[in-house]
């Protein structure tokens, strides 16, 4: 407490740091207020079916990522996975099409570029997840909710239908907007913060609904309660190990006399995460697996209906395998663009550093491979089972909304995010020759999102 205490004191006087996360805060404040604003013509009283849908299943995660906002009819109601989703697509064509290639290694103006035709996505495709959204909304909805442009009418008019998604779309690329504002002036990656609240947001709900279920004749007891939150503690732990894991190579740098100083001639270790590429291949996977969604409202044929209720369905078997399939290759697919093997060997060689028993260059680059794509693996599927936990957690009788804690998604995005900005507060107090926020001084962060302008 002490220790603590004393930090809090430390991050109070660097005026820097205090600010960036007053303004993150107030930043925080404006997102939850917003989630709170119901779309012009709804009546909030009458929303009581919609938050049941979004309770449990698919849409209760989707709920989740948003804070509450989808359940609440709010203007930020699609919240930030438009966005997410765009940039994914991005970063798709950036590996096949030779013109996003070309922008990728045009520096600062390429990413600029990018980031213009990030935004420009993402009203495309928040133009065509309003319109089901509404769909979704007004079928669990009674004719008398929507006013006052078509009171006591089947179908609401064509101006609450306009209306409606212009706010919709604004709404996403505010919170878009809220999110760069966090990282360029704040403390922390804004969408992964973002995200992070809106998933804080629903976890006290999700706990007294727990515990409440628990409290039942036949619900298990106090002790069955305190049972799963110390399974949920080992699991959060696991998390935490996936997220920081390494595997150390070690690289000899030969002796060098500059002047009269000697550099080199020591061992050092190049630490390889076991998981490279964070949680963005569930981010991925997820955006994709919430594709169903927004299909089923413009779903007409049996067929089609039948497959898209298959892969809605977050406890069902198709979609957890399809889900943990995904992971998996995104696993290697966003690990491949974030290391270069070749580039490490390159920099190796040129500060005059090898790995014993490696020839330096194309063989030290085929090395470094190898061994990414050895440790990637486990790393991988360790990931997935993490993410698909949820729905075994489930069968074992845990509330659904509380399940999505235990691992998943949502817990993932918790600890990558805080260990993340805990790094980048750790940062700060270090670079000003204050203790840092742990005995060892080395949080490890993860930079859970990297898809922020």
């Amino acid at each position: 407490m002490k220790r603590l205490i004393e930090t809090l004191r430390n991050i109070y006087k660097i005026e820097e740091l205090r600010q960036r996360i007053l303004y993150t805060l107030g930043i925080v404040l404006i997102y939850r207020l917003g989630s709170f604003i119901v779309l012009p013509g709804v009546d909030p009283n009458q929303l009581v079916n919609l938050q049941r849908q979004t309770s449990s299943g698919l849409l209760g995660l989707l709920d989740m990522f948003s804070g509450g906002a989808f359940s609440n009819a709010s203007i930020f109601a699609l919240g930030i996975m438009p966005y997410i989703s765009a940039s994914i697509v991005i970063q798709l064509l950036g590996m096949a099409i030779p013109y996003f290639q070309k922008l990728q290694k045009e520096g600062e103006s390429g990413r600029r570029k990018i980031n213009q035709i990030t935004r420009y996505l993402t009203v495309l495709i928040t133009g065509f997840q309003a319109p089901a959204y509404i769909t979704n909304m007004i079928s669990q909805l009674p004719p008398e909710a929507i006013t006052p442009f078509n009171p006591l009418a089947i179908s609401p008019s064509t101006f609450f239908w306009i209306s409606s998604v212009i706010m919709l779309i604004s709404g996403t690329l505010f919170v878009m907007w809220l999110g760069e504002r966090i990282t360029d002036k704040g403390i922390g990656n804004g969408i992964s913060l973002i995200i992070m609240i809106g998933i804080i947001a629903r976890l006290p709900f999700a706990l007294a609904a727990e515990f409440f279920s628990r409290m039942e004749e036949k619900g298990g007891g106090l002790v069955m309660f305190i049972v799963e939150l110390a399974i949920l503690v080992l699991v959060i732990l696991l998390s935490i190990l996936l997220v920081q894991g390494t595997r150390r190579i070690p690289v000899q740098y030969a002796k060098r006399i500059i002047g009269n100083k000697q550099y080199g001639g020591v061992r050092q270790y190049i630490p390889l995460k076991v998981n490279a590429a964070g949680v963005m291949p569930i981010i991925f996977a997820q955006a994709i697996m919430f594709l169903p969604i927004t299909l089923a409202g413009f779903a007409t044929s049996e067929m089609l209906t039948g497959f898209l209720s298959t892969f809605s369905n977050m406890h069902g078997f198709w979609y957890n395998f399809v889900f943990a399939i995904m992971i998996i290759l995104f696993t290697y697919f966003y690990t491949a663009i974030t290391v270069n093997p070749n580039q490490m060997a390159e920099d190796m060689k040129r500060n005059g550093g090898f790995i014993p028993g490696v020839k330096p260059g194309k063989k030290t680059a085929e090395f470094m491979d190898t061994i990414m794509s050895r440790i990637t693996l486990p790393g991988s599927i360790f990931l997935a089972f993490v993410a698909i936990m949820p729905a075994f957690v489930s069968l074992m009788g845990v509330n659904a909304q509380f399940a999505q804690f235990y691992g998943g998604t949502s817990l993932l995005i918790l600890v990558g995010v805080v260990l993340d900005t805990l790094q980048q507060i750790e940062s700060h107090l270090l670079m000003r020759h204050y203790d840092g926020l742990t005995k060892s001084g080395r949080i490890k962060g993860r930079s859970a999102f990297s898809v922020s302008g």
